[in-house]
């Protein structure tokens, strides 16, 4: 990346925020500009009411955001707010980009990133930054690259074909 700013919301399970704060200096350190819309340690939310979080916090942040990252971690796939963040970007057609936490290749996926993730990498800055700018759009389930089954799409047609 050539030192432009790429704004980001990284969904991830609170429990994870090391992670969070350990990927985010990983990509500076490589050069990468992120400017990060999440809800972290560093800016915490002490809102009660779900609603208000949702369209008052989050919905903004994720609005604001170019892409989305998901932080992948064997609790990530347990979180509804992870899958609500994910449906919301897909909503606005986000590019929507999973990062498996150190050592968590073989963690579950939450199932809004199985219907609707762009690429799938581990903690390898320049696989990272390739997923985030759309160079690299591979959806494998671990490192070992055992690559996702087909999805169940549902597909429409504009009419029934008409007769030769």
């Amino acid at each position: 990346m050539n030192g432009e700013a790429k704004n980001l919301f990284i969904s991830h399970a609170h429990q994870d925020d090391a992670a969070l704060q350990g990927l985010c200096d990983l990509l500076r350190r490589n050069g990468y500009n992120i400017r990060n819309s999440s809800i972290d340690s560093t800016k915490p939310n002490e809102a009660t009411s779900e609603e208000y979080i949702k369209y008052k916090i989050l919905k903004p942040r994720i609005d604001w955001a170019g892409t989305m990252l998901v932080l992948i971690s064997p609790v990530t796939h347990t979180r509804p707010w992870v899958d609500w963040e994910i449906e919301c970007a897909q909503r606005q057609g986000k590019r929507i980009v999973g990062v498996y936490v150190q050592g968590g290749q073989e963690s579950n996926l939450p199932a809004s990133f199985q219907m609707y993730g762009d690429a799938l990498v581990g903690w390898q800055a320049d696989r990272v930054m390739a997923a985030l700018e759309g160079s690299l759009n591979t959806l494998f389930q671990s490192d070992n690259k055992t690559e996702f089954p087909e999805r169940d799409i549902d597909r429409f047609t504009c009419g029934e074909p008409e007769p030769l």
